[in-house]
Formats: C-alpha cells, sequence, structure tokens
C-alpha cells in the first residue's frame, strides 16, 4: 500500500492510502477523460485490457474511497482527491517516459519503466530530480 502524498508537501501524509493499482485506475481515468470526454467503466475496461469484474470491484473501492464518483447513468468522474492523485501520477509518467527516451532507452520500454517508477518515488525525490534536471538543461 502506497499512502499519498500531497503534490509539494512530503511531511504531509494523507489521510486516504491507495494501491498502486488504484493509482493506475485514476491515471488511465484521467487519460481517458482527456482523450473522449466522458468515461465509463466499459472503457476502461478496454483501455487496461481487463476484465469487467476486475475494474467493476476497483471502480467501488476508488468510489468508497472518495476517489471518483458514478452517477446513475455509470459515468465516472474524479473527485478533488482522486484528480490529484491522477495528476500526480500521470506527471510521473510523462517525466519518466521523456527521459528514458532521451536517454536512448526504447519507447514501449521506457513507458512500461515509467509505469513502475511513477509509484514508488517519494514527492520529494521527483521534486528533486525534476529541478536537477531542468537546471542541466540551462
Amino acid at each position: 500500500m502506497y499512502t499519498h502524498e500531497t503534490k509539494g508537501d512530503t511531511a504531509v501524509e494523507r489521510d486516504k492510502k491507495i494501491y498502486e493499482s488504484g493509482e493506475d485506475y485514476l491515471e488511465t481515468i484521467l487519460i481517458l477523460h482527456q482523450r473522449i470526454g466522458e468515461v465509463r467503466s466499459i472503457d476502461v475496461v478496454r483501455e487496461m485490457e481487463l476484465s469487467k469484474p476486475s475494474v467493476s470491484r476497483a471502480m467501488g473501492i476508488l468510489r468508497e474511497g472518495g476517489f471518483i464518483n458514478i452517477d446513475d447513468g455509470g459515468y465516472i468522474t474524479l473527485t478533488e482527491a482522486g484528480r490529484e492523485v491522477a495528476e500526480t501520477i500521470y506527471e510521473r509518467h510523462r517525466f519518466f517516459t521523456a527521459w528514458l527516451v532521451e536517454i536512448g532507452v526504447d519507447p514501449k520500454i521506457a513507458a512500461k519503466d515509467a509505469c513502475r517508477l511513477e509509484h514508488v518515488i517519494s514527492a520529494e525525490s521527483f521534486s528533486k530530480m525534476k529541478e536537477f534536471l531542468s537546471s542541466r538543461d540551462k
């Protein structure tokens, strides 16, 4: 289990804990929302190539945790807490993918490795890494 830290504040831990897979679901919902607008569970099933029961169970857990809302039509929206987690994970994913590709890693491998790295790095380490790399680019 991973305790999500708020952006830029490594001393404060959130009350809500979320597993790595939950972060992946939230990130997927964010990406789908940006790509297609309204998101339903079946869209998540197709995007993540998972079974309907697995996604349904995860959506229930995320809803109970206060990370998503699901309306009567089955449309999924991120709550403020869910959006914060999703945006943090997605930013890390894009950063690590781009950096790995830049240093010569095959894009497919870079994306897979970024998916692992995005979950384990602390907010402080990620912030310092971005700061260091951006200072080198100047």
